[in-house]
């Protein structure tokens, strides 16, 4: 047992904290203030190999184990505390992972080169008005209509709308295709709505991670051609799945980076804040909190990592694909709420500075929150999974 990276790893994530550091963190407020990923930035990223990092060579991907994508999104929300840019990353990769895994080759020869540059954003659509934890009830349906398929229904809180139209790419979208049978009836599209007609976008004002767009969808006998079926039909549920497991891991990662940059720079404030004659970090009421929020930070590193390892250990078919399933619920059920933690305990310690614009934390409460409330699956969503991962399928509170 080793819990050591490799020393590929070792040097992959350094050139990733620099690159991350020079580039992004000087950034980050500008991000979030002026609501967009500047392009030369994205170019960036993409000519370091860490857009397209799971994709294969052969359309300019990086073609990189799934621990390397994890720290990408570790390095990301070090520095981009907003989280904007994990969004960007982690969206694009988990899903793009899933497009070229399922989509048809012309289609894939199509976008790939131009997603492996950072020119085209892939992105999800899932969620509906009625919710998004319970994917088996979308609304949204596709009836085939000779070569092609008509759609509509309304999707909302769609991540990359803005970046997909202003550049390129899609949205990996679940439609029911056989309503009548629930969950075992959904497929999924890659939708190109910059090329797609009877499609109404409306943009969502979001309260964080700003930097990415935001939006509402309105479908209404919009056309897809057959070709951008992914996969088989009626099997998009079972594709869906796994790129949200994927995402995820990526999710959780992103948060633990937040959270040890902002224990990091806590931790440096009371080492020089003087009250009462001596620095903060001498009291108890400083200390006991900081050791616990430090010892979570670590053990919650083990677990998202165990994670990344079990994703690549699958992928050389060393492991069942529950496992990956389980720890990347439990992944996500822990770190959303230990980075929240985080930030509001590191803002009590700096008083009323703590609650100022100037200081920079609240960027990072306004983005931890989305990921805390709910995208890719509320905090009770992944105790479902785990539970039943670890009870089995008899024992969830629901029946098909």
């Amino acid at each position: 047992m080793d819990f050591e990276f490799s020393q590929e790893e070792k040097i992959f994530k350094d050139v990733a904290r620099r690159f991350f550091e020079n580039e992004l963190k000087p950034i980050y407020k500008k991000i979030d203030q002026q609501s967009h990923i500047p392009k030369d930035f994205i170019k960036k990223m993409a000519e370091q190999g860490f857009l397209g990092i799971l994709n294969s060579q052969k359309y300019g991907g990086s073609e990189a184990s799934f621990i390397n994508a994890t720290i990408v999104a570790e390095e990301i929300g070090r520095s981009d505390i907003s989280l904007a840019t994990a969004v960007f990353y982690l969206v694009n990769t988990a899903w793009g992972y899933i497009f070229e895994k399922y989509a048809k080759e012309e289609i894939k020869e199509e976008i790939m080169p131009k997603f492996v540059k950072g020119e085209a954003f892939i992105g999800i659509c899932s969620t509906e008005p009625i919710g998004g934890s319970d994917v088996a009830s979308i609304k949204t349906t596709a009836i085939k209509k000779e070569n092609h398929y008509v759609i509509n229904g309304e999707k909302i809180y769609i991540s990359g709308v803005r970046e997909i139209l202003e550049n390129d790419g899609g949205l990996v979208t679940l439609v029911k295709t056989n309503p009548e049978l629930k969950h075992k009836g959904i497929s999924l599209f890659f939708l190109p709505i910059k090329g797609m007609k009877n499609v109404e976008v409306s943009y969502l004002e979001n309260m964080g991670r700003t930097g990415i767009s935001t939006a509402l969808l309105r479908f209404k006998e919009s056309e897809i051609e057959e070709k951008y079926l992914l996969g088989n039909l009626n099997e998009g549920f079972y594709y869906a799945m796994e790129g949200f497991t994927l995402a995820r891991i990526l999710v959780a990662a992103s948060c633990l980076g937040m959270a040890e940059s902002i224990l990091e720079q806590g931790i440096e404030f009371i080492k020089n804040r003087i009250a009462f004659g001596k620095p903060i970090a001498k009291y108890e009421g400083i200390q006991f909190p900081l050791t616990e929020l430090y010892t979570m930070i670590e053990a919650s590193k083990l677990l998202v990592y165990k994670a990344a390892w079990l994703v690549d250990k699958f992928m050389k078919k060393e492991t069942e694909w529950k496992e990956v399933v389980k720890f990347s619920a439990m992944s996500k059920m822990l770190l959303p709420q230990l980075a929240l933690n985080t930030v509001l305990e590191v803002m009590k310690w700096h008083g009323a500075l703590g609650y100022t614009k100037e200081l920079g934390l609240e960027i990072g409460l306004r983005g931890v929150l989305s990921y805390y409330l709910g995208a890719e699956g509320t905090t009770n969503i992944m105790k479902i999974i785990i539970g039943r991962e670890i009870l089995g399928k008899e024992f969830i509170p629901y029946k098909d």
